[in-house]
């Protein structure tokens, strides 16, 4: 811990006061108990609005998983988002979900499959890896047999299904007030939001990456 409080402060003397103010402002509301997880996402569009929309909801990680599309977002939708997010790219595989269960999220679907539960009825009790299908396919059937629980909003129209960015939209959006008004301590612990801030820094800064990677030989360090 001591480390990180000491790499946080060598690199705020690199930030405008003003970007270093949201920095801090922002960072304490950031959460990780919902985790959105998107499946070969194949329109730079819809990979950005995604990005905006997590970041938005104060949620500041997607997990990408990667088959023949890489999950690129265009960076004129993201607004900026793209700075605050940061995408963890795995293969589009078995193996990562398992290895995303592992790490203590539930995994559930958004579907309409296997009994779902609608999202205005939901209670959300533990953090949870919130898995969005392909534009075109949806959600296989190895990943529905797979999940923990299936989540689905409700329609009222003729159209059956909300574009895959609009649908990670409402779904994170209607979690969070979820968990604004539960009792859960849904915040990042004192060394994830440390290592977040971090980011954000290294981010916000010009030639951030060498900066900090020079920091980090200099003073010996693996963070």
């Amino acid at each position: 811990m001591e480390d990180l409080e000491q790499t946080f402060e060598y690199l705020k003397q690199f930030l405008t006061e003003e970007r270093l103010a949201k920095i801090e402002h922002f960072a304490p509301e950031s959460s990780d108990f919902v985790l959105p997880v998107v499946e070969d996402i194949y329109q730079f569009r819809n990979a950005a609005a995604i990005v905006r929309s997590v970041e938005a909801c104060g949620f500041h990680k997607v997990v990408a998983l990667q088959e023949e599309y890489s999950f690129e977002p265009n960076l004129r939708v993201t607004k900026g988002a793209d700075t605050w997010v940061e995408v963890e790219k795995l293969p589009r595989n078995m193996e990562s979900f398992q290895k995303i269960k592992d790490r203590g999220y539930k995994i559930v679907v958004v579907s309409l499959e296997n009994n779902a539960k609608m999202l205005p009825e939901y209670e959300i009790t533990e953090p949870i890896a919130l898995v969005f299908g392909t534009e075109m396919e949806g959600v296989s059937q190895e990943i529905l047999d797979f999940a923990d629980e299936t989540l689905a909003i409700p329609m009222y129209g003729f159209t059956r299904s909300f574009n895959v960015s609009v649908a990670a939209s409402i779904c994170m959006y209607e979690l969070k007030q979820k968990l604004i008004k539960s009792d859960i301590n849904y915040k990042l612990d004192e060394e994830k939001l440390l290592r977040m801030k971090i980011r954000w820094a290294v981010n916000s800064i010009r030639s951030g990456e060498q900066i900090f990677d020079k920091y980090l030989k200099d003073h010996n360090l693996s963070i």
